[in-house]
């Protein structure tokens, strides 16, 4: 019997990208997106869906909850995960280029509208080559797969599970804090409503992650205030399954932009 071979950088940046990128309920060897990538990659099925959990065990957000059967992370791994962290935009590119390689999409059977702008992600390209243009969408489209495949693509308030109405929503504004623009740590799946009321500062995450709503805006005639927003003052967001917000994102939205 052939012992197969270790596996090569390519191959791990394809599965990093999956696990980034595809709810953790879904990284099963009987999904067809992981057998579709299996495939392209020269894997089986099942060796990339214990690849997906060994990079599970080391995140915080995961091995936190004390999930069983998860296996250790190869040195290697180790090293990846180390490395996407120290660099979210570098790895996104690398990653995604590695996977065009192998000729592997990634749409985990959940449609999104990849054109659907980010609001705090605006760039403007005047003067930009097309390297920084297509670098930047690359970005894009990580961070919101990344952080809406984390919270299963609901949003963390009202629990809304319609793609096309759902905001990777940065936590620490985009223009403020570049080495975390990628970070799904950084990141809130938001409705689109929630998004806005979040950047203008209208609510924000307590430390004990229940959403705090503005009493700069309270009437007792906005009916449509008090039923969207006001009425969710308190309640617990719903906790991703990877990359849990930082506290110290949050609390600087709290300090920085939440209007108390």
């Amino acid at each position: 019997m052939s012992i197969k071979a270790g596996w090569t950088r390519q191959q791990l940046l394809v599965a990093f990208n999956l696990y980034c990128q595809m709810p953790f309920g879904k990284m099963h060897s009987r999904n067809p997106e992981i057998i579709k990538h299996a495939k392209l990659i020269g894997r089986t099925p099942s060796a990339l869906a214990m690849k997906l959990t060994n990079i599970a065990s080391l995140d915080p957000a995961i091995t936190s909850t004390g999930r069983k059967g998860l296996k250790g992370a190869s040195t290697a791994d180790k090293a990846m995960w180390e490395e996407m962290q120290a660099g979210w935009e570098h790895f996104a590119v690398e990653a995604q280029h590695a996977t065009n390689i192998f000729g592997a999409t990634t749409e985990f059977g959940v449609a999104i509208d990849d054109n659907t702008p980010i609001p705090d992600e605006l760039v403007d390209y005047t003067g930009s080559n097309k390297i920084v243009q297509t670098t930047t969408r690359v970005g894009q489209d990580f961070f919101r797969r990344a952080v809406l495949s984390a919270y299963n693509y609901r949003c963390c308030i009202t629990g809304l599970s319609v793609p096309k109405l759902l905001v990777a929503s940065h936590i620490i504004p985009w223009r403020v804090d570049a080495t975390n623009r990628l970070n799904p740590r950084n990141g809130l799946c938001l409705s689109m409503l929630h998004d806005k009321a979040f950047d203008a500062g209208i609510i924000a995450i307590a430390e004990d992650m229940t959403v705090t709503v503005s009493r700069k805006h309270i009437t007792n005639t906005d009916q449509f205030f008090n039923s969207a927003l006001l009425a969710y003052d308190g309640k617990p967001i719903i906790l991703p399954e990877k990359f849990c917000p930082l506290v110290e994102f949050l609390a600087y939205h709290r300090q920085h932009v939440f209007e108390t």
